[in-house]
């Protein structure tokens, strides 16, 4: 049997990626006033506060440790889906009652820690396969999307205490990173979710201050591809790169940034591929 063909990544350029995005994270909450802790964001059940500690929740667990035992049934929480949400809810009610400021600090602690742990790891163990929110996956590609997740979560963040990102500010290695992990899924959206017909060929011209243009073409599976080889797509959808990533996570659109979704040639594929996005856990 073949071995399993894992994503090699730059471990450079990721962990700059996830350094840069836990610090815009950090300058966010510095002196953030305690009411601001309690904003309630775009995810139901979570304030501010809450999503601080699903972060902290999460290195924590790659760091080794426990979640703590929640003090109700979280499973029978309206947004906890799976067992994951279910790990996330411990360290959301745990925290919960804490202040900010002491929430920060723990912030700072399990990122400082899990810094070093990154920055000391070999190569090997890098590229090597491990278990992933997409299945057995490169522990690089594992870190990628710990820079997707996070960078979503500094946008949830900006929204509730209104600063959203400018364009200077939604450009770098985190939010290129953060597109990057959303076009590897597309494949998956496009043939899987949103069923493509064969001989389907989908652009998605993403606009903005992240503006890039994804291919993907269906060709007995649905794939990314460089180009068409020259054809035309046969279907298209324009909107901007922000506002994508905001679909992709299942999030509703930032207000300071263009809403519109722009769809070309066979529409109706395109709009079940636009119903499709939302492929996060």
């Amino acid at each position: 049997m073949a071995a399993r063909v894992v994503t090699v990544l730059d471990k450079s350029d990721v962990l700059n990626g996830l350094f840069a995005v836990w610090d815009s994270i950090d300058a966010l909450l510095a002196g953030l006033p305690e009411a601001q802790w309690r904003a309630a964001t775009p995810l139901p059940g979570w304030d501010v506060q809450g999503v601080v500690s699903h972060v902290i929740g999460t290195e924590s667990f790659l760091s080794g440790i426990a979640a703590p035992e929640p003090d109700i049934d979280v499973k029978a929480l309206d947004h906890v889906r799976n067992d994951i949400g279910a790990m996330n809810e411990c360290w959301v009610r745990h925290l919960g009652t804490q202040s900010g400021s002491s929430v920060l600090e723990q912030y700072r602690s399990v990122t400082d820690g899990r810094r070093k742990v990154l920055q000391d790891m070999s190569e090997e163990v890098w590229n090597a396969e491990t278990i992933t929110p997409a299945g057995p996956e490169s522990y690089g590609r594992f870190m990628r999307i710990r820079v997707f997740d996070c960078w979503m979560h500094e946008q949830d963040i900006r929204l509730a205490i209104q600063r959203p990102s400018s364009d200077a500010e939604l450009e770098g290695a985190a939010s290129r990173l953060s597109l990057d992990e959303v076009a590897a899924t597309l494949g998956f959206v496009v043939g899987k979710l949103a069923k493509a017909p064969d001989g389907s060929r989908i652009l998605f011209d993403l606009t903005g201050p992240l503006a890039r243009s994804i291919r993907v073409s269906v060709d007995g599976r649905a794939q990314v591809v460089a180009d068409f080889g020259g054809q035309e797509p046969t279907a298209t959808v324009r909107v901007d790169a922000l506002q994508f990533t905001r679909l992709a996570g299942g999030r509703p659109m930032c207000p300071a940034r263009p809403q519109d979704i722009e769809l070309g040639g066979d529409r109706d594929v395109a709009a079940r591929i636009v119903e499709r996005l939302n492929f996060v856990i």
